[in-house]
């Protein structure tokens, strides 16, 4: 091979390596924003069975019960 093969031959290996990197990082970040997701919805799963129901078993609205200033 001659010199300018070799030398593209090269960078292209350098750019695989690179990008091989990135997604590496990316699949990393991936897998903790999962986990993220993961753990926020057994959360909200738990505070939705603290949620008070009315006798209907109708979950209530924040929005109907007005604090006292208004």
């Amino acid at each position: 091979m001659d010199d300018d093969t070799e030398r593209r031959l090269t960078d292209l290996e350098i750019k695989a390596s690179y990008a091989e990197d990135l997604i590496d990082h990316l699949n990393a970040a991936l897998v903790r924003q999962q986990q993220l997701i993961d753990g926020l919805l057994r959360e909200v799963g738990h505070l939705r069975q603290q949620l008070p129901t009315d006798s209907a078993g109708t979950v209530r609205s924040l929005r109907d019960e007005l604090p006292p200033h208004y």
